[in-house]
């Protein structure tokens, strides 16, 4: 398996959460974003994990917590006023040595290892490819804000709900933000950067157990899982 950089942005304002900065909560005994650094740390294809942070130093205590094998990996880098920003940040930071990126949300602390495994599979064999699974309720598109009429139904067997990671090669993700046509405000997934530079991106498998936090619901839901 070649090698790749794991980009984590991580300079969000936990908005959604409440007061607290979700990626510092406690989750069985470690902090969200510690959980979600050794879901790569300990991968011999993972070579380089660059974090766009906000808050250095709590980033830092986080990565102490990880064996201490692990914490020479990770490097830390300042994030942007957006994601994509924050993004930005961190692949610039990333080693032109390492061929291979891969993007994951700070707040997806339960990515498994087989999980990673076909993203990057797949990212290798066809390009770019990321984790999704299968929208399970019908979509209506609508000229929001509602009250507003019904323009269409979705068909739902099209449709995927995307998850994190998201890997590609890392040219192709410099080239994507170079030449990318929108504010980068207004990107709200890393591969849609490829789809504007008219890449071809895959989808595959991705496991309900890989939740976002983003509302302290769904923490509590993370603590049953990994208890």
């Amino acid at each position: 398996m070649p090698d790749f950089a794991v980009i984590v942005p991580a300079a969000g304002s936990s908005s959604r959460f409440g007061s607290a900065n979700k990626l510092l909560q406690p989750l069985g005994g470690r902090p969200v974003l510690t959980w979600t650094l050794g879901c790569f740390a300990g991968r011999a294809d993972v070579r380089q994990i660059v974090v766009a942070a906000a808050d250095a130093d709590a980033v830092a205590d986080c990565v102490r917590r990880l064996e201490p094998s692990q914490r020479d990996k990770v490097k830390l880098c300042p994030g942007g006023r957006c994601r994509a920003e924050s993004v930005r940040s961190a692949l610039q930071a990333t080693s032109e040595q390492i061929p291979w990126v891969a993007v994951h949300d700070a707040a997806r602390p339960l990515a498994s290892a087989a999980l990673i495994d076909r993203v990057f599979a797949a990212a290798i064999q066809h390009g770019a490819a990321a984790a999704a699974v299968a929208a399970q309720l019908t979509i209506k598109q609508a000229l929001g804000p509602l009250p507003a009429p019904v323009i269409r139904t979705l068909p739902r067997d099209q449709l995927w709900t995307m998850q994190t990671p998201q890997a590609m090669a890392r040219r192709d993700l410099l080239d994507a933000f170079a030449a990318c046509p929108i504010p980068l405000a207004d990107v709200t997934d890393d591969l849609q950067l490829l789809e504007l530079l008219g890449k071809q991106v895959w989808l595959v498998e991705g496991e309900e157990r890989n939740l976002k936090i983003t509302t302290p619901t769904d923490l509590q839901l993370a603590s049953a899982l990994i208890s």
